[in-house]
């Protein structure tokens, strides 16, 4: 089922135009330094870099979903039980690379938002990351396919997850092109690779 979506658009015209607003959104996300007015790890923050990159495109943006989700064979987080979970994983310890990683498997179990949950989820990692081991994911050294099958088996094994990540950790946090190159990556892991950040 489609979500109902403010542009008024469907298929690949509104894919197109997701992908493209989105994009520009997040290109303004770091070099207007919003995240650096967010609390790393918490949920509030995730809510806001959703609301962020979102709020042109769905009214649900930084909302937290009412409605049940699956995708394939896996059910999300029932969303009688979401707040609570959501409050859990905001205060799960993040000072070692493990339990952050451990922080973003909760949360991705959670996926709190009807859409945009991996976009906006991975920008999160890498804010907490950032904060607490001065470094970030360079998500374009990940591979799409391993990153997404090591995805899929992390709620019961995250080895291959912890690493693959760790093997694309970088101490430049402050690259724009690491950053703009990590949108258009984690985009990728989605199918949306119409534009480059840079250039919306």
């Amino acid at each position: 089922m489609a979500l109902k979506n403010k542009l008024g658009l469907e298929g690949l015209a509104f894919q197109y135009e997701e992908e493209r607003i989105s994009k520009r959104k997040a290109k303004r996300l770091y070099d207007e330094r919003v995240l650096d007015t967010l609390e790393a790890g918490s949920y509030s923050a995730l809510q806001a870099i959703h609301r962020w990159l979102f709020e042109d495109i769905y009214d649900f943006s930084g909302e937290t979903r009412t409605l049940n989700i699956a995708k394939g064979n896996f059910r999300f987080a029932s969303a009688l039980y979401l707040p609570e979970a959501l409050q859990q994983i905001s205060a799960m310890p993040q000072d070692t690379f493990d339990r952050i990683l451990a922080k973003y498997i909760e949360m991705n179990i959670a996926h709190p938002f009807p859409e945009g949950n991996g976009r906006a989820t991975r920008i999160w990692l890498d804010m907490i990351l950032k904060k607490e081991l001065g470094q970030v994911i360079d998500w374009s050294r990940v591979d799409p396919e391993e990153y997404l099958s090591a995805m899929e088996r992390s709620p019961v094994r995250d080895t291959e997850l912890r690493l693959l990540l760790k093997a694309a950790l970088t101490a430049d946090t402050e690259n724009r092109t690491v950053f703009m190159h990590s949108i258009d990556a984690s985009y990728r892991y989605e199918g949306l690779a119409h534009y480059r950040t840079e250039d919306v």
